[in-house]
């Protein structure tokens, strides 16, 4: 392929409208100039920037497109970063990438800049865009595309690189079984450096020629009126926002929610992911709008592997069945597949699937089996749909769409001087999924209460990684072996 294949799917619709946000509306054909322009940018004078990372912090919308496309364009890899990470979080980013070049919106230029020039990457302005007679680079399917950072079982995020041809795999088989049109509207509430956000949202709409409308921030009012008007056709999101819109349409007069509903109602698909949807949110927000929430399963390796049809039976608590083109298979402890109606953990195969952690070989080898992705994730077959039972790993945390690492947390929490010790879980909450609660161990003499340590660690830390419960022990549960006894811990936190 001489470009990606978004882009050049983008100049067979030049003149319809891509996206809209707060500026109003923009088509794809203008798009398509003002990112050859910013890939003229990052050129700046060569041929191709060959693979290298850039990492760019620009706000969901037009310039975010822009930016995400022009550093394709130019050969690059698009490393995506989001205002609600915590700036330790982006400093690591950078660090850990090697970026060539940090593009940052005005707004944050003031923190990134010096992250930039630390790590000896150039800083560049997202407003500054120039080089629009800059010849670009032929691409092939195989390039590297972008690196989105994920909480594994290790204490730091680990990148994962997809090519072009993974995302292209992860975007077809979504446009293929969602049945995308170029006719569709999806509004955007999702955070840009996630997949769900980035591939099933955004790129998604972009490849089927559809619009893509942007609120951020998100605010469940606002979202509602924005449903309201019947525009849209898709809405997707994660547990945590359907509850908040649940909230919102609870405490609407009736005038309000009728007019929500009747808005919602002719939406023609509205998906949850992320996190697990309990069946009290799928059946309240059935009961509001007359909808059935689609879930489906994936993660940042993998884009999304499982899905309960467009058109058919939704199981309330099932994820449904392997998309087109994806093959799993779910295996014991030893690697062996399970016999029918056992539980297993997932093991995924197909185009979608990652090429490899960023600099970690060790990390990539481990992550495979026999030529299969190993999730982590256990699940069971149950009438023909699969049914997700949980992670293997109690290092784990899915709390409101986000999957966080606990080791990471605590390797934070542990810095503070009047901790000796801490582990972190997650417990279960209906709203969030899990929530983060933290239990520890103090120096001798020392105090600490749950919003003293959310103050000290919210620089350190996203806000959705900050524990929400806390409890104060004398000792930590171990095992024989020293190790610390998470599923005790969460027996103290519930």
């Amino acid at each position: 392929m001489a470009e990606p294949h978004i882009i050049a799917g983008a100049q067979r619709v030049s003149d319809r409208v891509a996206v809209v946000d707060r500026e109003g509306a923009v088509r794809f054909g203008d798009l398509l100039a003002a990112s050859a322009g910013t890939a003229g940018a990052l050129l700046d004078g060569r041929s191709d920037l060959e693979g290298a990372p850039v990492v760019f912090l620009v706000p969901p919308g037009r310039d975010h497109v822009v930016w995400q496309w022009g550093i394709w364009r130019a050969g690059g890899i698009a490393v995506p970063i989001a205002a609600s990470q915590a700036v330790a979080e982006w400093d690591y980013i950078v660090a850990d990438t090697g970026a060539v070049t940090v593009v940052s919106s005005p707004e944050f230029e003031a923190t990134l800049r010096p992250i930039a020039v630390s790590r000896g990457a150039r800083f560049r302005l997202s407003t500054a865009i120039a080089g629009t007679g800059a010849s670009l680079p032929d691409l092939g399917d195989d390039c590297a595309a972008m690196i989105l950072y994920t909480s594994g079982t290790s204490s730091r995020p680990k990148g994962v690189l997809t090519t072009h041809a993974n995302l292209d795999a992860q975007i077809a088989t979504l446009v293929d079984a969602w049945h995308w049109t170029a006719d569709d509207r999806v509004l955007h509430v999702l955070p840009l450096n996630h997949v769900h956000g980035i591939v099933n949202v955004l790129c998604c709409a972009l490849w089927a020629g559809a619009t893509c409308e942007f609120l951020s921030p998100f605010d469940a009012a606002s979202a509602w009126e924005r449903l309201a008007s019947g525009r849209f056709t898709l809405f997707m999101a994660v547990p945590t926002i359907y509850s908040k819109l649940l909230a919102a349409w609870d405490a609407a007069d009736p005038i309000t929610r009728s007019r929500w509903t009747d808005g919602a109602s002719r939406l023609r698909l509205t998906v949850s992911g992320s996190a697990a949807l309990p069946v009290a949110v799928l059946n309240r927000w059935r009961a509001a709008t007359g909808q059935v929430l689609l879930e489906r399963y994936g993660m940042t390796e993998i884009g999304m592997a499982l899905s309960n049809p467009l058109v058919g039976t939704r199981r309330p608590g099932s994820v449904g069945t392997p998309l087109p083109g994806v093959e799993i298979r779910l295996v014991d402890d030893a690697g062996v597949e399970v016999a029918a109606g056992t539980p297993g953990e997932i093991e995924v195969r197909g185009p979608g699937v990652f090429r490899e952690y960023w600099h970690r070989p060790a990390a990539t080898e481990a992550a495979f089996h026999d030529g299969w992705f190993r999730t982590g994730d256990v699940a069971i077959v149950e009438d023909g749909s699969y049914r997700i039972l949980g992670r293997l790993s109690a290092d784990i945390i899915k709390t409101g769409g986000y999957k966080v690492s606990a080791l990471e947390i605590e390797e934070v929490l542990r810095e503070h001087p009047a901790v000796e010790e801490c582990a972190v879980v997650g417990v279960a909450d209906e709203d969030w999924g899990e929530r983060v609660a933290a239990a520890l161990v103090l120096r001798p003499g020392e105090t600490l209460s749950l919003d003293t340590l959310r103050a000290w660690a919210a620089p350190r830390l996203a806000t959705y990684k900050l524990p929400t419960r806390l409890a104060i022990t004398s000792e930590l549960p171990r095992n024989a072996m020293g190790k610390v006894v998470k599923a005790e811990v969460r027996k103290r936190l519930q």
